[in-house]
This record gives structure tokens, sequence and C-alpha cells, in this order.
């Protein structure tokens, strides 16, 4: 792990490379975290709404099992068509993380794609509610057995499991998220740049420890499996929060030279957001104001990082879109090239 972490981000207090204006955007953040509990409280859960029709198992993927302190955990391999192991892609999952198969395997066909590209792609399983973090103690809420130690899961464990028994490189890899793995992307690439030289993240929360974020997150995780949010990361005053927040850590990003690719919806909803059943109306306005919200999020991450000076990020805004996997295959397909070119 990279040294410095928070310590070199906040001083005395106070946000290092402050700029102007910054009390007024800390008012704007306050608003948009209240937004953010006011939708959770309502039921908005930090996943998708509706599926490609396309998508679903795929068979030419394989399970590659690692050991953890968590115990063994699966991640769903699918080879580049090339044969290659030099380019290599982890794809994280969204909040409702289940124990089979990835979203992005069961909702998209990124990893049919990807690998005409000539890309291997790794998609972990498993980590509801985690973070893809470290995880400070078990939740008491649940009856999790060991804390969440997916940061050390991904860096250290299956890191190098790939690359002694598939030969993939260990080095210089890509990792994308949604939502709650588009944070978690960023991070990894923040603290781990020798492994991540490329992060991207499509409609990720990426102001995580503004006022409210913290009370609406709770909410969610406490939905998405029962998981008590003291356990990831401590009470609110915690350091961790500061460290895990993309606001916060962007300095990080600009020093490593990191090439991100941010991308988010507007919160409208398109042609292909189709009304089938009253409870499609209720996923639908939670998705259109997830959205809403991941969009303001972006935008302050972006004033943040254009703050620091120039960047090798690139920001993608929508024309419509809204909390959905649809959209974010979209945005994967759309990077694609970016993401080709920098990897290998």
């Amino acid at each position: 792990m990279r040294s410095g972490g928070v310590r070199g981000i906040v001083a005395n207090g106070r946000l290092a490379g402050s700029w102007p204006g910054q009390g007024r955007r800390w008012l704007t953040r306050s608003a948009l975290g209240l937004v953010l509990t006011l939708a959770l409280l309502f039921g908005a859960a930090l996943g998708g709404f509706g599926a490609p029709a396309q998508a679903g198992y795929n068979p030419a993927g394989f399970d590659f099992w690692v050991d953890s302190s968590m115990g063994p955990i699966k991640s769903r391999i699918f080879r580049a068509a090339d044969g290659n192991t030099r380019r290599v892609v982890y794809a994280l999952d969204g909040l409702r993380a289940r124990n089979d198969l990835s979203g992005w395997e069961i909702d998209t066909d990124i990893s049919r794609v990807l690998p005409q590209w000539n890309i291997n792609v790794v998609m972990p399983i498993g980590g509801q509610s985690s973070f893809y973090t470290d995880w400070i103690a078990p939740s008491n809420t649940n009856g999790q057995a060991a804390p969440y130690a997916w940061e050390t899961f991904l860096t250290s464990n299956l890191r190098w499991a790939l690359r002694d028994r598939l030969g993939f490189n260990p080095r210089g890899n890509a990792v994308f998220g949604l939502s709650m793995g588009g944070s978690a992307a960023l991070a990894l690439a923040a603290y781990h740049a020798d492994q991540f030289r490329y992060a991207a993240s499509y409609s990720g929360y990426l102001n995580i420890s503004a006022p409210g974020m913290k009370e609406g997150l709770r909410l969610a995780m406490l939905d998405a499996g029962g998981y008590n949010i003291d356990a990831m990361w401590g009470p609110p005053w915690d350091p961790r929060w500061l460290r895990n927040d993309p606001f916060m850590f962007a300095p990080l990003l600009r020093a490593n030279g990191t090439r991100l690719w941010i991308a988010t919806g507007n919160g409208i909803n398109g042609p292909r957001d189709v009304i089938n059943a009253p409870i499609d109306v209720y996923h639908l306005g939670n998705a259109m104001g997830l959205e809403t919200i991941a969009l303001a999020n972006t935008r302050a991450f972006e004033a943040r990082m254009n703050s620091l000076g120039p960047s090798n990020a690139v920001f993608v805004y929508t024309p419509v879109g809204v909390h959905s996997w649809s959209y974010w295959q979209e945005q994967v397909f759309q990077m694609l090239p970016d993401l080709s070119a920098n990897l290998g």
C-alpha cells in the first residue's frame, strides 16, 4: 500500500490544496448528501434497473477459486481471444453483488465483447455491501463470521494467484466498477498504482464522506444484506472514511498519473427504460434519483480534479441515463478503445 494516504491529503482538519469557493462547495456537498439520504429512505438500492436481452451466464468463463481470510473466494475468468496474459481488467460489481455470478456477467455482454479485444476479464464474485475494502470488524447485524478483506484479496491473494496459476501480468492492470464498485475502483488505483494504471467509475459515488452520505449508505447497506456500516470504516470521524473517499484522495490519482474514465448519466430515463409493471415504476424512480446524485457526485469530483491541475482523466456525461445495467454496458463499450490502448 502506498504511504501518505489521508495524511498527505488532509492537514490540521483542512483539505490540502484547497481552492476558491471551498465554503460554498462544502454547502453544496452537504445538500447532496441529504438528498442521498432521502433517496435511500424511500428504498432506493445501489443496484441496477433493467438488463440487456442477450446477457446471462457465459459458458466461456471458468471459476477461479482463491483462499483468503474471508474463506475461499470465487472469481470468473474470461480469457483474451488471442491467449495473451498481459492485458487484464478487473470488473467490480454493485452493492447487491451475488455469490454465484457477477452482475456484469448476468446483466451485460462485456464477458463476450472484451475478450474479443484481446483483454482478459476477471470478475470477483461476492462482496455484497463491501465497497471492496478491508473492514475493521465483522458486521454484528447479520452474523458475519469474518470481516471483509476485499482490498487485501484483490491486491494480494487474487493478484498473485492469477500470476502464479494463469501467468497473468500482475502490474499495469485496469479496474472498473459501477456504483459501489466505481468508488472502489478508484481507491484501488490510488493506493495500488503498480497494479492498476487504469481505473473507471460508472455512476459512482465519488464524494462519500460529505454530510448525509454516510447516513444514506448506512440505510442502503442494512437493506442490502443487513450490514453494519460501522464495521466497515468505523464511526464517521474515523480517518478511514477520508482514505476511501475519491473526492479526498484525488491528489493521489493525479500524482500517480492514473488513466481515469469517469462516466455517469443525468437521471433522465430514455426509450430503453420500458415500464412493464407497477414495480418497474418504483425501480425506475429509484434509478433516476440515484443517477441524479451520482451525476452531482461526479461533477464535484471533476471539479476537485480540475482544481489540482491537468490530469489523465476523461469525464463522460450521457444525454440520458439512469442507474441501470444497460447504460453501464454502453459506457464500458464507449470506453473500450481507450482501455485497449492503455493496456499491455
